[in-house]
């Protein structure tokens, strides 16, 4: 189970209400203006003496990350490392480069270095994607490039990376610290998380070896703070670090992190550990505990275990105090490293994408410097307990820390990142205070005398490895604007550089995730299901739910229904578009009130699981939301141009009564999707769910009816599709059909509205697809797989728009599918209302029978790539299957479960998109490369109507990825888009001779 017990407040506060307490704890503690002048000194000098041209700081101002050039060489270096093939290499750089004009650089060491590694792709590299000329000089010229431009790009990996091995590391830590005798060091080792057991394992020996050589240099007799230390992630440790699967963490994960803490505490090394995302925190605290009781229990002289803390999450100051207490309750003593934080993008795009009612991070950065200060005077004054460690890299927080630790006489060190702000530290060192600041010296001198400690946060890794992850958190915490960035521009004055942060912002700086859509739509709300206190409202409507029966509509019946149907529509149509609209939000509102009945009812009737649920309540409240706004823009009567002496005005007018036959696998989004883009256009609606979840459409019903919807304008008619479904599609009276399900049904329902005599009748058709993802060599593996397992195992694989066919360069596809093997064992089959859960049963028998023939298919025409289960029928479990085929044109039938198909491809990308083409659906693809070019061109070759790219490809949200196939996969138009209503609606066009009585005025005006 999940933690019950929430150990911090809740992440999503207002922002203002957060930094106004962090002021005031400031008070009184901090005078800025003093701590400004100390750093002006510092920052003037070096200015006059600007570190060398290979530093961090000085390849940041030759090419910004703002500018092509800088985006293009930050590019570069995150993906050309790790590509194995020379032909995608060079069209990798010739992408990148052709994008920007090193030849306009500044006239300094970088800039002619650049020069003669990467401005002569302009010569010698294709353009646009295309292949290089013709004959030998060509292809060796663009050879040649590449190679160079490899060898720029592993010059930038110095500046990021200490060293390849942890030797290497610490040979070049010897010789920083023979410059710098005081200089401590903290070795990172790794890259990205682990998403396999053995990705786990190997980084535990990664860090065990680590340990081990940094303990053999380390000094017994010193304090554990003088010695350097090893940071480690517990991501990398087990590949389902997350809150969901808390009893298996704590589990797994905590014996092999005190395997390693007992290490660091014979050595006499400090460990910290590094901070996650969001999301892990509580998960993080539970581990750090559990470690912490027992290294009061068991080493409690070692004082070397540490957490590192994130300043720009709004619960940082709480996060602190906490820790504090975790530290006295176990009586020992922390080494705490405070930063700023790492995951900022990520941080604002999550709380978007789940509507949460605000950030969970600071949206203006002068918040975040508050908030340091603000933790930095917590950590100091909790000197009992924890050494704080401060790493930063500007100037002012710099002096403000020293400026607090004089007044508070608490030891403690500076750290920075290896590759940034040397030439800030190197004036720092020079540093003696003196009391003109009007503070005594009390900061006691680090152990051996001398200058104030400072720890170099060292990377360690093989650059092709470290290198991508490293820049990404460059690129996505945006350099640009930071200290280190302005401290290299001299158009940014001192006063500006060194300006006080603490003053409030009365608003954030960018839309709350509510007001993502603007004011006209409201972003639907969503449920961190990692937060404790949210998920139990969720278990509590668990308990209080059942499923209800639902009561069989008689196919006799059927045209009673479309008499009351018809009647209704006529005052229905007549109804003003705006209250319609007004009835779809106040549905909508309800909906969203009620989100953890709904959820709880879709986990127990249509066998969702939590996640899932709440997404597909909010998907269902902003069909609502956007359809209503849609409507409002759409069926307002629009004048056409035209000769003098008429009117002409186009209308869009209701075209009577509409069937909507909707899936069992979103039977709410989908159900409610088509009831109400048929409703607010002025029909009325004759709603057929699936027969499996019959419940979930009785609730949407309710609450429409509810809202303001009359009862006969939506009926509910519940049974079978071969009687009442059939029945409905019949009446030779209805306007119009629209369906969701397989292509085979679709088929069948377009044949007998073709068979019916009277109006020619409109069929809106969304059926399934055997959907594919491309990647080429240049994908980083970790995203691969992340969009992988989601696409193709989340829901059980029962998505219209899952993976079905991966298809992966030949060049990396042993990689890539030995990874996807170790994340599917990782995933969980069961019970969807268990939190833990990741695919819960299929849907029916029927389903589960459909299932087993395509596998034992499968087991003798492809290669199987997971272990075979026994799967039970009483459950209809299918945990994820996989198979390897030889071509793409293997895959012939789409599977409706969490089956994956794997094919390699080799040569032109192009020729892989003609042969997915060819299979003939067109619902959803996945493009996977960082050549933007080639990722555009696919994208126009593939007859499929959503593309995406670089990520996952399911979850379409509604006005921002309107959703719809072509070919087999559907008729379109593109449901929760702009053309999807008027296929609803008829066209009345109306001319008026204007000038009929008495002549025409218009011209005597």
């Amino acid at each position: 189970m999940p933690a019950t017990a929430q150990r911090l407040p809740s992440p999503y506060r207002p922002e203002t209400e957060v930094v106004s307490r962090r002021l005031q704890f400031l008070q009184g503690a901090l005078d800025w203006a003093a701590a400004a002048q100390v750093a002006s000194p510092w920052v003037r000098a070096v200015r006059r003496h600007p570190p060398p041209f290979w530093a961090m700081e000085s390849l940041l101002k030759e090419y910004p990350i703002s500018s092509a050039e800088g985006l293009a060489l930050m590019r570069l270096a995150e993906a050309l490392l790790r590509v194995p093939d020379a032909e995608t290499a060079i069209a990798l750089t010739a992408d990148q480069l052709s994008r920007a004009d090193f030849e306009g650089s500044a006239d300094s060491a970088l800039a002619r270095l650049s020069h003669s590694a990467i401005a002569l792709s302009k010569r010698f590299l294709p353009g646009d994607g295309a292949q290089p000329e013709g004959g030998l000089f060509a292809r060796l010229g663009a050879r040649t490039v590449v190679g160079a431009t490899l060898r720029a790009v592993q010059l930038l990996g110095r500046q990021f990376v200490l060293g390849q091995t942890i030797g290497e590391a610490m040979h070049e830590a010897a010789a920083a610290r023979r410059r710098q005798p005081n200089l401590r060091f903290s070795y990172d080792m790794l890259g990205e998380g682990a998403r396999t057991a053995p990705d786990a394992e190997r980084y535990l020996q990664h860090y065990r070896q680590g340990i081990a050589a940094i303990g053999a240099n380390a000094d017994p007799a010193q304090p554990v703070q003088a010695n350097d230390g090893i940071s480690i992630k517990l991501s990398a440790l087990h590949p389902r670090y997350e809150a969901l699967q808390r009893e298996r963490v704590l589990e797994e994960l905590v014996p092999r992190v005190w395997s390693l803490c007992r290490m660091a505490a014979d050595a006499n090394v400090n460990l910290t550990i590094d901070a996650e995302e969001v999301d892990r925190l509580e998960l993080s605290l539970e581990v750090f505990e559990a470690l912490a009781e027992r290294v009061g229990r068991e080493t409690p002289q070692w004082q070397g275990f540490g957490l590192a803390l994130q300043s720009y999450q709004t619960r940082a100051l709480e996060l602190i105090a906490h820790v504090a207490e975790i530290a006295r309750r176990h009586r020992i003593r922390l080494m705490c490293r405070l930063v700023k934080g790492a995951y900022w993008d990520a941080e604002i795009k999550r709380a978007q994408e789940l509507g949460l009612p605000h950030y969970p991070v600071f949206t203006h950065k002068h918040h975040t410097d508050v908030s340091y200060l603000a933790c930095a005077r917590a950590l100091l004054e909790a000197k009992d307990v924890i050494y704080p460690q401060f790493a930063t890299h500007n100037a002012g927080t710099i002096a403000a820390i020293l400026q607090m630790a004089r007044r508070n006489g608490a030891p403690f060190e500076l750290q920075r990142l290896h590759g940034m702000g040397e030439g800030v530290y190197r004036e720092v060192s020079r540093y003696s205070p003196s009391g003109q600041d009007g503070l005594p010296p009390t900061q006691p001198p680090p152990p051996g005398g001398g200058a104030i400690p400072v720890r170099v946060y060292a990377p360690v890794g093989v650059h092709r490895d470290l290198l991508a992850y490293l820049v990404r958190r460059l690129l996505e915490n945006g350099a640009n604007s930071s200290f280190v960035h302005q401290l290299a521009d001299e158009s940014v004055g001192l006063d500006e550089l060194l300006e006080s942060p603490l003053h409030l912002a009365p608003e954030p700086s960018l839309p709350l995730p509510p007001d993502l859509y603007g004011a006209e739509r409201r972003n639907s709300a969503g449920v961190d299901l990692t937060v404790p206190s949210l998920r139990a409202t969720l278990e509590e409507a668990l308990a209080q739910t059942t499923v209800p029966a639902i009561a069989l509509a008689d196919p006799a019946q059927v045209p009673a229904a479309v008499d009351r149907s018809l009647a209704a529509g006529e005052g229905w149509s007549r109804v003003p578009v705006a209250e319609r609209a007004a009835a779809l939000r106040r549905a909508a509102d309800a909906m969203e009130a009620d989100l953890p009945r709904l959820c709880a009812l879709l986990v127990k009737e249509g066998f969702k699981a939590w996640g899932d649920s709440v997404a597909e309540v909010r998907e269902a409240v902003d069909f609502l939301r956007y359809y209503a706004l849609q409507a409002e823009r759409l069926l307002q009567p629009v004048t056409l141009p035209g000769p003098t002496g008429e009117s002409n005005e186009l209308r869009l007018t209701a075209r009577g009564a509409w069937v909507c036959i909707s899936p069992w696998n979103f039977p709410l989004a989908i159900f409610t999707g088509q009831v109400a883009a048929a409703l607010v256009t002025g029909n009325s609606v004759l709603a057929k769910p699936a027969e499996q979840t019959p419940a979930v459409a009785a609730e949407a019903v309710r609450l429409l009816h509810a809202a303001g919807v009359p009862r006969d304008a939506l009926q509910l008619l519940h049974g079978p599709g071969e009687t009442v479904g059939a029945a409905l599609v019949a009446e030779p009276r209805i306007a119009g059909v629209v369906f969701t399900g397989s292509t085979q049904v679709a088929k069948v329902i377009q044949r007998a509205l073709a068979a019916k005599d009277g109006p020619i009748v409109p069929l809106i058709a969304e059926t399934g697809g055997i959907n594919a993802m491309l990647v080429d060599s240049t994908a980083l593996p970790e995203q691969v797989v992340d969009a992988v397992v989601q696409s193709a195992f989340r829901s059980a694989g029962q998505r219209c728009s899952a993976l079905r066919l991966l298809c992966v360069h030949e060049a990396i596809a042993d990689g890539v599918i030995a990874m996807v093997q170790g994340a599917a064992r990782e995933l969980v089959t069961g019970d969807p209302a268990e939190w833990r859960t990741d695919v819960g049963p299929v849907i029916d028998d029927e389903a589960f029978a459909n299932l087993q023939r395509h596998l034992q298919r499968l087991q003798r025409e492809a290669k199987p790539l997971l272990p075979p289960s026994e799967f039970d029928p009483r459950t209809r479990m299918v945990p994820p299957q996989a198979f390897e085929v030889t071509a793409v044109d293997q895959v012939k039938h789409e599977i409706f479960g969490p089956v994956l198909h794997i094919a390699r491809w080799r040569g032109d990308p192009q020729a892989t998109i003609h042969a997915i083409n060819r299979i003939g659906y067109g619902l959803t693809l996945g493009i996977q490369t960082r050549i933007d070019s080639r990722a555009e061109a696919l994208a126009r070759e593939a007859r499929i109507g959503n593309v995406y790219v670089n990520r996952n490809m399911i979850g379409a949200v509604v006005g921002v990825q309107p959703f719809g196939g072509e070919g087999m996969s559907g008729t379109g138009p593109k449901a929760g888009g702009p053309h999807y209503l008027t296929r609803f609606c008829a066209e009345q066009t109306v001319t008026v001779n204007t000038a009929a009585a008495g002549g025409n005025v218009a011209l005597l005006a």
